[in-house]
């Protein structure tokens, strides 16, 4: 029952634009509700050019010079986009260089030097514009994050890699970031979930017979076919050669831990502090396992638990071990009440995309300045 391995932070902290996701492959409906024909863009201001769309989302856009908005010269190769200026947004310019590196950035790289032919490139230009729209929306938002909420958010960010502060540091700077840079992507983010949560979650309803109409036309996704449990644990080793006294030693040792536990001590602290297994790194989770996976004292100790309970101290070869069953799937139709959550989270997070992107087409658009020239 033990886990080996190192954890890693991916190199990708942000997830993918939500304009992006939203808005690429969709209809060109938007572009045509923006567009004001072929009237000549407005010269950008002096020192502000092109804004080359950033991998992380929502995140400010680099400047650049106003020379990178035109090229004075043929491409050097074959395939190379003459940067020319095909959008704005409150009169900031986006180029068909900006659509192209935008829609490489997130997975769906398109050709954008017709983009009056391309609507492919026509889609990847909506989704910028809504991305910029959605960066100068979200300004408003910095007030309604606290460094309390940051905290939070890197702890939780943290304890789901199962790395300590220091592990978790050490991992922010083998992917080439500080904790301050990623402190910052935490702020972006969760003034990001603030905005969507007032402006697109909060306007959702999902009613209760929504939940049991997709729970009826989807039993097979919530159908177990094999028995599984989620645990963890806290081991107090024994060595080979201890002494009965020293095993007794060690068993109340175990005891005294089992009961911080069922009081409600977190048993993830108690991991972290106190066992002998290379899983108090991850706070004792072990992950998912049959019952073949098991031992059979294990399986016997924690089989008619409740997810959330502390078993008995039970001893093995290793030691004496304290499990805690976090969750218990066992074959058969999983009841309506145990997944209402699910479901209802489901169906909130397919009908808030949808609304998303209608609110920005319909209110954010209507607050800004865009403009297209193809």
């Amino acid at each position: 029952m033990r886990i080996d391995g190192t954890v890693r932070l991916p190199l990708a902290l942000a997830a993918a634009s939500l304009a992006a996701a939203l808005a690429i492959g969709t209809s060109g409906c938007f572009l045509a509700a923006l567009k004001r024909g072929r009237a000549k863009p407005s010269p950008a201001p002096s020192g502000v050019a092109a804004a080359s769309p950033s991998p992380t989302p929502l995140a400010p856009s680099p400047q650049a010079t106003p020379d990178a908005l035109i090229v004075q010269k043929p491409p050097e190769a074959p395939g190379v986009t003459v940067a020319h200026i095909v959008a704005s947004v409150d009169g900031e310019p986006i180029t068909n260089r900006d659509v192209e590196q935008f829609s490489a950035a997130v997975g769906r790289p398109v050709s954008a030097a017709d983009i009056a032919n391309n609507e492919d490139a026509k889609a990847a230009l909506k989704a910028l514009i809504s991305q910029k729209l959605l960066e100068k929306e979200i300004e408003q938002y910095s007030s309604k994050v606290d460094e309390e909420q940051i905290d939070n958010y890197v702890d939780a960010i943290r304890r789901e890699k199962h790395l300590t502060p220091e592990q978790f540091k050490a991992a922010l700077a083998q992917s080439g970031l500080s904790m301050d840079d990623f402190r910052k992507h935490a702020r972006e983010e969760l003034e990001k979930e603030v905005m969507i949560r007032e402006q697109v979650r909060q306007r959702v309803n999902v009613s209760n017979a929504d939940i049991q109409a997709y729970y009826n036309e989807h039993k097979a996704d919530f159908t177990v076919t094999t028995e599984k449990l989620k645990l963890a644990q806290i081991l107090i080793g024994v060595p080979q050669n201890a002494t009965p006294q020293q095993v007794a030693t060690l068993q109340a040792k175990a005891e005294r831990i089992r009961k911080e536990a069922a009081a409600g001590v977190d048993f993830g602290d108690l991991a972290r502090k106190y066992s002998d297994d290379v899983s108090r790194n991850s706070g004792g989770e072990l992950g998912w396992f049959t019952p073949q996976d098991v031992m059979d004292q294990v399986y016997a100790a924690v089989k008619n638990l409740k997810p959330g309970d502390v078993s008995q101290v039970i001893r093995t070869s290793h030691g004496f071990h304290i499990l805690k069953l976090e969750d218990h799937q066992v074959p058969g139709v999983r009841p309506l009440d145990e997944v209402k959550g699910e479901i209802r989270n489901q169906l909130i997070n397919e009908r808030a995309n949808a609304q998303l992107q209608s609110w920005i087409e319909t209110d954010l658009v209507k607050q800004h300045d865009v403009e297209t020239f193809y």
